[in-house]
């Protein structure tokens, strides 16, 4: 279960989510990391090619 996402995800997963959400809410379990790289707006189409050559996993674009 150390994949389970809590948005999207594999059918099977999302059978999971009401059991393992209140644990993510508590602190109980860690759900890791949603973004790794955090660029601006002028850097969004370097954070897509980020992605794409899998050198980024989630790009948060701020302003």
């Amino acid at each position: 279960m150390r994949n389970i996402t809590l948005t999207c995800g594999v059918a099977p997963a999302r059978a999971y989510i009401a059991e393992l959400l209140p644990e993510v809410l508590d602190g109980r379990i860690e759900p890791g990391r949603v973004f790794d790289r955090t660029i601006s707006l002028e850097d969004a189409p370097g954070g897509y090619h980020a992605m794409a050559d899998r050198q980024a996993l989630k790009v948060l674009t701020r302003p």
